[in-house]
C-alpha cells in the first residue's frame, strides 16, 4: 500500500471501529460512543481531504500563488461538523439518561417498553 493512502486507510479502520460500536452493543453509553467515533472519522476524512503537503494558510494576498493554498472550504465543515455533533451528542445523553430513569438500565435488550 503506498504511503499516501494510509491515512485514508486509517480513517476507515477509524470509522468502521465506530460503527462496529454502533451496530454490535447493547449498552447506549457504548452505541453514543461508537457514533462519537463515526463523527470524528468523518471530521478527520473532511480533514484530509482538504490538506495539502507543503500548503500554507488560506489567506490571500497579491503577491503570493493561490495555487500552494490549503483548501478553506473542508475546513470550515468540519467546523460545522463539530458544533452540529456536539448538540447531536447532548441530545443523545439527555434520551439516554432519561431512558436510565425510567427502566434503570442502559442495556437495550431489557428495555421491552419502549414499542410505538
Amino acid at each position: 500500500m503506498n504511503n499516501s493512502y494510509l491515512p485514508y486507510f486509517l480513517c476507515l479502520v477509524f470509522f468502521c471501529v465506530g460503527l462496529y460500536g454502533v451496530l454490535r452493543k447493547r449498552n447506549i453509553i457504548k452505541i453514543i460512543i461508537g457514533l462519537v467515533i463515526c463523527e470524528y472519522a468523518a471530521n478527520l476524512f473532511l480533514v484530509l481531504v482538504g490538506y495539502k503537503m507543503g500548503g500554507r494558510s488560506p489567506l490571500y494576498s497579491p503577491d503570493q500563488s493561490i495555487l500552494d493554498m490549503v483548501d478553506p472550504l473542508p475546513q470550515a465543515l468540519v467546523l460545522t461538523s463539530i458544533v452540529i455533533g456536539l448538540a447531536t451528542t447532548a441530545l443523545v445523553v439527555g434520551i439516554a439518561i432519561r431512558i436510565y430513569e425510567k427502566y434503570g438500565t442502559f442495556d437495550i435488550t431489557k428495555i421491552s417498553k419502549l414499542k410505538g
